[in-house]
């Protein structure tokens, strides 16, 4: 199985938003095109204002993450992850904890 094609559409129209599934309360996605065989996904993950992960993350592939609206603070790092910042990690990276105290817009994408 693969990614469902998908022509232009507006995700704000089409497709709730949803807790993500073991994270922190406060945490929201619409997942935009994903295939569940593979555990691969693109989508819009909202941080409301004051969500803090508390604990480093590392996941089993790919990550890339751009910031679209507001900002993170990497509390390890101590630095500021703003709009317009883009991550890209390779499976077993650890990245984290963070804190977003206004809230932020990501756009992610995972893959093996």
């Amino acid at each position: 199985m693969s990614k469902e094609e998908k022509e232009f559409f507006n995700p704000n129209k089409d497709i709730i938003w949803r807790a993500c599934k073991g994270y922190p309360p406060g945490i929201y996605e619409q997942v935009l095109c994903e295939d569940k065989k593979a555990h691969t996904w693109t989508r819009i993950v909202k941080w409301c204002a004051g969500v803090d992960t508390h604990e480093t993350l590392a996941h089993d592939c790919w990550e890339e993450v751009y910031i679209l609206e507001g900002e993170l603070i990497d509390t390890k790092k101590k630095i500021i992850c703003g709009k317009g910042m883009y991550a890209c990690r390779p499976p077993g990276m650890k990245h984290g904890p963070y804190i977003s105290p206004k809230g932020c817009l990501l756009l992610e994408i995972r893959y093996k």
